[in-house]
């Protein structure tokens, strides 16, 4: 065990010579309390605020902002409209009606709390979706709806699937064990993700590809990876990068393609097929990362998102691994970086 230095304060990431980083406990602690809160989490309170007149907009930033775009999917295709909005954004231009949904996992995020003050100035009832209820963020919700642990690595998973699924039990509570038996077959799947990581970690550049439900993975593998091994990653949709970005790619470039979401059928399997080609054609190391099968109870985008966490997860400690680097405080051991994040909070 490292000497504790005097920087690093109370409440950061356990410091670490070697693995297994505590990125790795979190994941591997996925599978039983992601079952937790798709089958105990209260969701009374926040039930309630949706069904109010208006749209709902869920918000939040970084990690969190992917967990709210897959609660605004999920919400959304349980027959809630809902719309995902970046935090900033909203608090410079809250909506004028409906409610509000922001995440933040540990309470204090400072454009979060920004949005939720800026939607009550706006008249909006407020929710939020937390692992710390007595952080600030909280001060400015009408409802609070808590899971159960807090992410202990910076390079957030739990962090990032705790409030999906709880907008998931929010939606629908699943069927008992579904949540947990996908979750049980991606953690299984490291093997997998190592020799990818194997083959990419001497990428110049990685781009991340979706399509669907898969997009919003896309986004949170590109946050992981870049906070975990320091690799410039971009993400794109499938079509968009075919259309125009195979230019800027060569043999120095990785890229994976995630296909969990089986919406569209033969159709996006077909333009998946199609970016495969082109890009080995210009020597792009392309890879597509299989992902379980989600059970027929679960809905798509649930389905989707729930069944690439891990396997996705695993790829970005792999790389970080394959690098020497540890994942859990985001560069931030190094003076430059801790001064840097001090710049935004």
């Amino acid at each position: 065990m490292t000497q504790r230095p005097e920087w690093l304060k109370d409440g950061w990431p356990e410091l670490r010579d070697a693995p297994p980083w505590v990125m790795q406990e979190m994941i591997e602690s996925e599978p039983e309390v992601l079952e937790r809160i798709a089958q105990t989490v209260d969701t009374t309170d926040v039930a309630l605020l949706l069904r109010g007149p208006g749209p709902v907009t869920v918000t939040g930033c970084g990690t969190s902002e992917h967990a709210s775009m897959a609660i605004a999917a999920i919400l959304s295709e349980a027959g809630t409209p809902a719309t995902p909005r970046e935090a900033f954004e909203l608090s410079l231009d809250p909506p004028q009606e409906g409610s509000v949904i922001a995440v933040s996992h540990e309470g204090g995020t400072w454009a979060t709390v920004e949005a939720l003050k800026a939607a009550r100035a706006a008249g909006r009832p407020t929710a939020l979706v937390t692992a710390r209820p007595e952080g600030e963020a909280a001060t400015q919700a009408d409802a609070v709806l808590a899971t159960p642990e807090v992410d202990g690595s910076w390079c957030h998973t739990i962090g990032y699937t705790s409030p999906f699924t709880a907008g998931l039990a929010l939606a629908a509570r699943p069927d008992a064990g579904a949540v947990r038996s996908l979750l049980d077959a991606g953690v299984a799947m490291r093997a997998q993700a190592a020799e990818i990581a194997a083959d990419l970690g001497g990428s110049a550049r990685l781009i991340i590809i979706g399509s669907g439900a898969d997009r919003i993975a896309a986004r949170e593998l590109t946050l992981k990876i870049e906070e975990a091994s320091h690799i410039p990653t971009s993400m794109r949709d499938l079509e968009t990068f075919l259309h125009g970005h195979i230019p800027a790619c060569d043999e120095t470039t990785g890229l994976v393609l995630i296909t969990a979401d089986r919406r569209g059928g033969a159709k996006r399997d077909e333009r998946a097929e199609a970016l495969e080609r082109a890009s080995r054609r210009v020597g792009i190391r392309c890879h597509t990362l299989q992902a379980p099968p989600a059970p027929d109870g679960l809905p798509a985008a649930a389905g989707a998102l729930l069944a690439t966490a891990a396997p996705l997860q695993w790829l970005a400690l792999e790389l970080a691994d394959a690098r020497g680097v540890n994942p859990d405080l985001i560069r931030r051991e190094q003076e430059p970086y801790r001064e840097a994040a001090a710049e935004h909070k």
